[in-house]
């Protein structure tokens, strides 16, 4: 499951990156159209870092999986497929609303899709196992489904500030979450 996840991830980017179109114009000038569509490539490429690497230690704190915990990765993986498309969208269209409240419902769609997971992994794992006590509260978690939802509907005020709750969710989760690293070492 994780070296699918892995490939899957890893194919995102790829796709991600190849809708970058170079300028006919040689100039540096020639680059200043495209700063919409690389700021929302640099968020997109943060984010789906942010999810590969979380993704990751939440497995090496796994033991097993099950058939509803593999559902559960495919449901998380459907999300995060969606990122080059809602990036291109954001990005062309230059941060305007529809576009910008899109990236933020499938961010949002992301973030339930990957507690999702974690739900399924801690019902096949227990309230006792290691996963459980190395997850904890999840604040992080808790406070980014949190800004999403009002991220998508200050799009249609202010996409700039809904961009900005976007950038300060993916700052948050930018330092991949020790409390996976701090369990597994004891």
């Amino acid at each position: 499951m994780e070296a699918f996840s892995d490939g899957v991830v890893a194919i995102l980017i790829t796709i991600m990156v190849l809708e970058l179109r170079a300028p006919h114009d040689a100039s540096l000038a020639g680059l200043r159209p495209l700063i919409p569509v690389m700021l929302s490539y640099l968020l997109s490429f943060v984010f789906l870092g942010i999810y590969w690497n979380n993704h990751h230690h939440l497995l090496q704190a796994a033991e097993r999986v099950n058939g509803l915990v593999l559902w559960a990765n495919l449901h998380l993986l459907f999300w995060l497929s969606l990122i080059p498309f809602v990036t291109a969208w954001m990005g062309e269209n230059h941060f305007t609303k529809w576009p910008v409240a899109l990236y933020g419902t499938v961010l949002l769609m992301s973030a339930i899709a990957y507690n999702i997971l974690v739900q399924a992994l801690l019902a096949l794992h227990g309230p006792d196992s290691l996963l459980a006590s190395a997850l904890g509260s999840d604040f992080k978690g808790k406070i980014s489904l949190a800004f999403y939802p009002v991220a998508i509907l200050m799009a249609f005020v202010k996409p700039s500030l809904s961009c900005a709750l976007y950038t300060l969710a993916a700052i948050i989760w930018f330092l991949p979450d020790r409390r996976i690293e701090r369990t597994i070492i004891r």
